[in-house]
């Protein structure tokens, strides 16, 4: 089977790419550049998906069978500091995708990923959250998921696209930069451990999250991929809620370092949601069950960051 995954490069791409050549498939990305740590049997094509020209040839030349959509500014900090620029990105790009698999009258299935940014701030009563409840995004990040999820639903429904959808919540896992909060805190610790770093800096600690291992969600997305109801949205969650604060001790715990930090207040977004938990029954009545629990995880991303800082 023929894959074409935008955003092919970045973290999760590369997880993925790896599980599909693995199970024998053709994989095809695109990407803004070019990344030497994909496997040769990759074609990466290196362009913006804002260049409608480009874009609508790839597609219509390499008429792929699945198309996974992974590219996309992802950080809920940075799209406070470039709405504009987060929102139009996020948005136009995957329009101008679904458009090109329009235009050239495929049939293929489509993976749009968003995020459980999308739900915002709910009640206790509400968690753990399931595809049903009402959403509420509460950053330019989380709008612009939920643009996403309603231009799926139209080009779906107005025009026949096969297009299956997840809500993601927060992933971890080797090869996570430091844009991210637990690999920030995990290269943080260990450069407190290599005597690099006095203090471990952080925002706001209180919020707690359903964290996901990068290897289980992109197992997910074949899953969501192989047998999803088409039109229909998927929580990529554990279901379980850990606070940032827990989280952090954990980590310096495994580190081997005194479970010390600051709070910087420039880390502190304007509005963050309290609690985030996911129900995911939907996905598992497909069939889904994680294979990773949280401290392999943190085990495998300190082993990563070590052998990086080295």
């Amino acid at each position: 089977m023929k894959y074409l995954v935008t955003g092919i490069s970045g973290f999760v791409g590369r997880h993925l790419c790896d599980r599909l050549l693995a199970q024998g498939h053709s994989v095809y990305g695109v990407d803004m550049a070019a990344a030497q740590s994909l496997p040769p049997e990759v074609s990466v094509h290196i362009m913006s998906l804002m260049d409608t020209g480009a874009l609508g040839e790839l597609v219509a030349r390499l008429r792929p069978d699945r198309l996974v959509h992974l590219a996309s500014a992802s950080s809920v900090g940075l799209s406070w500091q470039k709405p504009v620029d987060c929102f139009v990105n996020n948005t136009n790009i995957f329009l101008n995708l679904v458009e090109a698999v329009r235009a050239a009258g495929l049939s293929c299935r489509i993976l749009s990923v968003g995020s459980s940014e999308e739900y915002g701030p709910v009640s206790p009563a509400d968690i753990p959250l399931a595809e049903t409840h009402p959403l509420d995004p509460m950053s330019p990040y989380a709008v612009a998921r939920v643009a996403q999820e309603h231009l799926s639903r139209v080009y779906a429904r107005g025009y026949g696209l096969d297009i299956v959808c997840t809500r993601s919540f927060n992933h971890l896992g080797p090869g996570q930069t430091e844009r991210f909060v637990v690999s920030s805190f995990v290269r943080q610790a260990v450069e407190i451990a290599l005597g690099r770093r006095d203090m471990l800096i952080c925002g706001n600690l209180d919020i707690v999250r359903d964290l996901v291992d990068v290897r289980d969600v992109v197992a997910a997305y074949d899953l969501v991929l192989e047998k999803g109801v088409s039109g229909e949205i998927y929580n990529v969650c554990r279901g379980e809620g850990i606070s940032l604060q827990d989280l952090l001790v954990r980590i310096c715990r495994m580190v081997g370092i005194p479970a010390s930090w600051r709070t910087d207040p420039a880390l502190v977004r304007p509005i963050d949601n309290p609690v985030i938990i996911g129900n995911p029954a939907r996905l598992k009545a497909l069939g889904f069950s994680l294979d990773y629990e949280l401290d392999q995880s943190l085990a495998d991303l300190i082993a990563w960051w070590k052998a990086r800082l080295a």
